[in-house]
This record gives C-alpha cells, structure tokens and sequence, in this order.
C-alpha cells in the first residue's frame, strides 16, 4: 500500500509539473505572437512616414514590405532600409526626419523584443519533455525577424556590401556539413550556416569558394569539382555592430569517404563565434527547431542528388 501510495504521489507531481511547463510554453506563444504584433505595427508606421518623404522608390519599396508575406517580409524589409540607409536626411524636413528616426528606433525595439521572446519559447520547445509529450501541440514554431537594424544620423555610415561564396558540401549519405556560430552582438542566437565566406580583392567566385572550403575544412577541392554558382541569396544583416549588404553564391561540392574536418584554417573571428558543427540529413533539418540558413535548405537539399539544370535559384 505504501508503495503504492508512493507511486500516485509521484504521478501527481510529474503531471503537476508537465502541466506548469505546458502553461509556461501556452504563455511564451502567446507573447511571441504579440511581440510579433508589435513588430508588424511598428513597421507599419515606418512605411507611412516613409511614404509621407514622396519620394516615389522609397514608397514603392514600402507598398512592397507591406504588401510582402511573413515568408518575404524580411528581404522586403531589408531593401527598404538598404534605400534608407542610402537617404540623405539633410534635406528632409526636420520634423519629418525626426518623426522617421522615432519609427525606425521603434522598429529596432520591437524587433528585440520579438526576438527575445522567440528565443526564450524555442529554449523550452526543445527540452525533452516538451519534444516527447509533444506539449507545444499544434502551435507554429515561431521564427526570428532578421533584419538589419537603422542606424541613427548621428552614426550614420554606408552599408557594406558583402559578395561571398559559399560551398554547401555534402558527403556520401547526402549530408551537408553546417557550422553553428552567432553574432557577437547578441551570442545567445545561435544559428547554422554552410561552409564560405568573403570574396577577396581580385578573387573569382570559384576561387573564393574553394579557399574557403580548405581554411574552413581542411577539404582541397579543384575548380571543377564545384557545380554551380546553384543558388543566390541576397540579404542586409547587422554583425558585430556592423550592416552589410550580402550577396552569396552558393556551389555544391561532395567530400569522398570519411572528411574529418579541420578547422585549424580559422581566423580570428571564426575561431570566437563559430561553436561546433555537425553533418545534416535532410529530415534532421526538416525537424530542427534550430535557425538554419539558407532558410529552404531542408527542401533544396535532395535536389543536389540531381542533375543540375544551369539554373542558379534565389534562395533566402
């Protein structure tokens, strides 16, 4: 009978607790999603100061982050800020301008807020007993809003432009090596990514990919190992305090047998924020509640084992 008492008791008490963490997880989707409010109004506002500038490529790019899905929201968004970014403020009225600068820091603002709240409900999303009881039940996973944050007047500089090439290098089972690293300015959000980097000064695409590919794995690929450029991607993210315009070129190389990888060719700042790697399937990026770029990897990832058709994809 003690026993038995025992083992209710402890029933009790576990059901007691997944209930506490199902309410927790009920709370955070329910602050994501008004963070997520807060964001889409504060970006409203923008492009209704924006729109009041009457500079006609300005509100067209607005009408288009409005008009834009949750899916393109943040490539609509970015080339807005890319233009204003580019705007010169002196000749805007100065209340105007004031009002702009107030609806581009409450952009920033929400976004944080949105972010941190996403954050903080995928930490619990992925504990054990929130994956095994299946507790966030039908509930979306909510995603990060990336986009790059304004900069005041008074700091104002010139976006940077970043080409890049990238290698999304897979092995024999059709895995594709990603790295895991975050931005300086906020380590908590961490984020996998493919295999490249920076185009050098005079450097070919190809070239950059395959000297990236080497310092990052220890892999030596020849030029004609790579298929591609298979993808583009083309995106405005602030790192380190820094705004670039990227624009990456994606090529597909494959590693025969076993590729132990070396990472001993990092420099400086690849040795502070990329944390570990790892080899993904498909299906594991299909399920992974972890932030992955290029976002459609899982999708684009079995088309690789196909014959490539000469077309290069835009990809997010």
């Amino acid at each position: 009978m003690t026993t038995a008492l025992v083992v209710v008791v402890l029933a009790l008490l576990f059901a007691a607790w997944v209930l506490s963490i199902a309410n927790r997880l009920d709370r955070l989707h329910v602050r994501t999603d008004a963070a997520w409010a807060a964001v889409d109004a504060a970006l409203a506002r923008r492009a209704v100061v924006v729109r009041a500038l009457l500079n006609p490529e300005l509100s067209a790019a607005a009408s288009k982050a409005e008009a834009a899905s949750r899916a393109d929201r943040e490539a609509a968004e970015n080339e807005l800020s890319a233009l204003l970014g580019a705007l010169d403020r002196s000749a805007v009225a100065t209340a105007l301008a004031a009002e702009l600068s107030d609806a581009e820091e409450r952009v920033m603002l929400a976004r944080r807020v949105h972010n941190d709240a996403v954050r903080d409900t995928l930490l619990l999303r992925r504990r054990r007993v929130v994956r095994w009881l299946r507790l966030a039940g039908t509930a979306p996973q909510p995603s990060y809003f990336e986009i790059a944050e304004p900069v005041a007047p008074s700091d104002a500089v010139m976006i940077t432009p970043r080409p890049s090439a990238r290698v999304v290098l897979t092995d024999a089972e059709g895995r594709v090596l990603l790295f895991q690293g975050f931005d300086p300015a906020r380590p908590q959000e961490l984020f996998w990514f493919t295999v490249g980097g920076g185009v050098e000064e005079g450097e070919e695409l190809r070239d950059t990919a395959v000297r990236e590919a080497f310092e990052e794995t220890g892999l030596k690929l020849a030029p004609e190992q790579l298929t591609g450029p298979i993808w583009r991607r083309r995106a405005v993210f602030s790192f380190d305090g820094r705004t670039f315009d990227a624009e990456e070129w994606f090529f597909h190389a494959t590693a025969d047998g076993d590729l132990a990888v070396d990472t001993s060719g990092f420099n400086d700042v690849e040795e502070t924020i990329i944390s570990g790697h790892r080899w993904w399937s498909a299906e594991e990026l299909r399920s992974t509640e972890d932030t992955v770029y290029p976002v459609q990897l899982a999708e684009l990832l079995p088309e690789l084992t196909k014959d490539w058709d000469g077309r290069t994809r835009p990809v997010r």
